[in-house]
C-alpha cells in the first residue's frame, strides 16, 4: 500500500458511529477499496466490539472523482457530513 489513508467519523446514534476512511493521492479499484473497508471493520470489532461497523470509504479530490463506497444509509449520512465540514480528519495506517 503506497497510498495515503485519513480517518474520521460520522455519529450515527449515541453509541454508534459510521467509520469514514479517505483514500488521498491516488484512485484504487473496487476490490482494494473492499479490502480496506473489511480492515476497518476487522480493527473496529478487535479495537470497540462492533461486530456490524458500518464503514464508507471516500476516493477522490474534484467532482468528477469523488466517490464513496458503502452502504447507502451510511454513505448518505457521511455526503451529509463532508457537504456540512462535519468531518474532522486525521492520518490512518493499518497496525
Amino acid at each position: 500500500m503506497s497510498y495515503r489513508l485519513v480517518y474520521g467519523t460520522v455519529r450515527e446514534h449515541p453509541r454508534k458511529v459510521i467509520h469514514v476512511v479517505r483514500v488521498l493521492d491516488e484512485l484504487l479499484d473496487d476490490h482494494e477499496l473492499n479490502e480496506i473497508a473489511d480492515h476497518v471493520r476487522e480493527r473496529a470489532l478487535t479495537k470497540h466490539g462492533e461486530p456490524d461497523a458500518a464503514v464508507v470509504v471516500v476516493q477522490g479530490d474534484t467532482k468528477e472523482t469523488l466517490r464513496l463506497l458503502g452502504e447507502a444509509y451510511a454513505v448518505t449520512r457521511v455526503r451529509t457530513a463532508m457537504f456540512n465540514a462535519a468531518l474532522r480528519w486525521r492520518d490512518f495506517a493499518f497496525d
